[in-house]
């Protein structure tokens, strides 16, 4: 076991309960194609990097997809809320004995291996580290032991979720490094950006 660890909360890929946003404008089933190429780049991400890592999964555990059970630990979200949800996966990962533990999604197409070990290697110094999204969320999120209040009683999939995570650690007198901004994966506009979807 290393001292950190790196969580990933995806969706198991089902049509229609991906990407319901995008879905609006392109289909289910592109919809799907899309956040199955998300979760390649993820793993393609996630395969460079030295962290012990868990996949949570938001239904139920896949033991034959993309996943190796040799290099990623499976799990399932535990929860109401997407916060609730991050509660219980820090605390179970910290209660393995980790020292250092980040959390991200699979909707940041531009995160790569160095921002992770930028994020993760940020939390030896400081208590924790928070990777913005364009849209006022964060596409990463670290600390270097359990805070239980950067979950509570938050409001998600708002603008100001990143704000409120910010103001909830100042406001516990810690300090937050601060990666670079980067943008999920939301519109039309961004899978043109990044190729997922090409100009006819």
């Amino acid at each position: 076991m290393t001292k950190s660890a790196i969580i990933v909360f995806v969706k198991n890929p089902e049509l229609g309960k991906v990407k319901t946003r995008l879905a609006a404008s392109i289909g289910d089933e592109d919809a799907l194609e899309v956040y199955n190429q998300l979760l390649l780049r993820t793993r393609e991400v996630l395969s460079g990097i030295s962290h012990d890592k868990f996949i949570f999964y938001s239904n139920f555990i896949d033991h034959k997809d993309l996943w190796d059970e040799t290099q990623f630990n499976k799990r399932i979200q535990e929860g109401d809320g997407l916060g609730e949800k991050m509660l219980n996966a820090f605390k179970s990962v910290f209660d393995m004995g980790y020292e250092r533990v980040c959390i991200i999604g699979s909707d940041c197409f531009d995160l790569n291996g160095v921002t992770i070990d930028e994020g993760i290697n940020a939390l030896q110094n400081d208590d924790f580290v928070i990777g913005p999204a364009m849209d006022g969320g964060y596409y990463l999120l670290g600390m270097n032991q359990f805070f239980p209040q950067v979950f509570e009683n938050k409001t998600y999939s708002t603008n100001s979720v990143c704000q409120e995570a910010l103001a909830e650690i100042h406001g516990l007198g810690k300090t937050c490094y601060k990666l670079v901004t980067l943008s999920d994966i939301d519109t039309v506009d961004d899978l043109y950006r990044v190729g997922l979807l090409k100009n006819s």
